[in-house]
């Protein structure tokens, strides 16, 4: 025999839960978002050597100084280092030349990374001598600092736990589901297009293929947070919004680099939707495309599981629906004969 506890029970660990849980949340919030912040500095950053030999191999024991902090890769000449940095392979190159070292940058990949690079080039150089730095990819105009390609990632996240949370809540199920939530992501998609492409000019892709990034970012933690409720229920919705904008949002390393955080932060970032979809938008929007297969993919698992999620919740609570239509009459007619007799 199980016992109700007594209204003064319960109205004494209601003010106790939120002392404990607001505490706890407040922690875990700052500890998700303040010590990868706190702890920024380059980690196998990828950065490439170019020139002659002799020359490329001092650059390289002047690089590799720095324990930890650079992944040299070497190039032949200038011009193979230039279409490294322009297909995202690295995230500039020293290039080695009669009259000192030069640094190729690309601020599109990252303010932050440019500057922190010509640091370390001007470390490099023969005393005396000073370091030119060529911006291969700018970053645009009207967003010099990245600003504003970094503060898109959280409108993403949570515009996607949004309509992953209103299709669990309004119980759409199945194909209903997934409709709503592919035809929310279409829709945030093209928005996403024209305010950043069209109106502030900070991206300067391919339109669609842009609207096609915001959308699938998108789709990516909608579809997620749906499976997930779907599956658990306002608990399963919980671990969604945990997922996409506690950790997914710092760890996305748009402001900086994935590379720029404490380990494993930086990889794990680019595994969730907000950090795969920060680089996506990144490198459609400024790279022409380059390197987008791996955030691809990343978004498309997470899609696919989780409208399969959505779709296993549809099947599931079919038979419920209809084992509760079928109750009302029978129990009626059981009723109405009793009645009679």
């Amino acid at each position: 025999m199980t016992t109700t506890p007594a209204p003064s029970s319960r109205r004494a660990r209601g003010p106790l839960a939120v002392l404990v849980a607001v505490p706890l949340i407040v922690a875990f919030a700052l500890w998700a978002f303040a010590w990868p912040a706190a702890r920024t500095a380059p980690r196998d950053l990828p950065l490439g050597v170019a020139g002659p030999p002799s020359a490329v191999e001092q650059l390289t024991d002047q690089l590799q100084q720095h324990e930890g902090a650079f992944e040299v890769h070497r190039y032949h000449d200038e011009a193979a280092a230039r279409k490294a940095v322009q297909d995202r392979e690295v995230y500039g190159a020293l290039v080695a030349g009669p009259s000192g070292p030069r640094m190729l940058t690309a601020s599109a990949a990252g303010p932050v990374v440019a500057q922190l690079l010509t640091q370390v080039a001007s470390r490099t150089a023969p005393e005396g001598t000073t370091v030119r730095t060529e911006d291969v990819v700018p970053a645009p105009a009207n967003d010099p600092r990245g600003s504003a390609l970094s503060s898109s990632v959280l409108p993403l996240a949570l515009a996607g736990v949004a309509a992953g949370a209103l299709t669990v809540l309004l119980r759409l199920r199945g194909t209903r589901g997934v409709g709503a939530l592919m035809g929310t992501a279409v829709l945030v998609g093209v928005v996403g297009a024209a305010l950043a492409d069209s109106w502030l000019g900070v991206l300067s892709g391919n339109w669609w293929a842009e609207a096609a990034a915001f959308g699938l970012t998108v789709l990516a933690v909608s579809s997620t947070v749906a499976g997930l409720g779907a599956l658990l229920g306002a608990k399963g919705i919980a671990v969604g919004a945990l997922l996409s904008v506690l950790l997914g949002n710092p760890w996305s390393g748009v402001s900086t680099a994935p590379e720029m955080l404490p380990e494993p932060v930086g990889m794990l970032g680019q595994l969730l939707p907000p950090g795969a979809g920060g680089t996506l938008l990144r490198n459609v929007g400024l790279f022409d495309g380059q390197a987008v297969d791996t955030p691809v993919l990343v978004l498309t698992v997470w899609t696919v599981l989780g409208l399969i999620a959505v779709t296993v919740g549809g099947m599931r609570s079919a038979p419920v629906r209809a084992e509760s239509d079928g109750a009302a009459p029978s129990g009626l007619r059981n009723r109405l004969s009793d009645m009679r007799s």
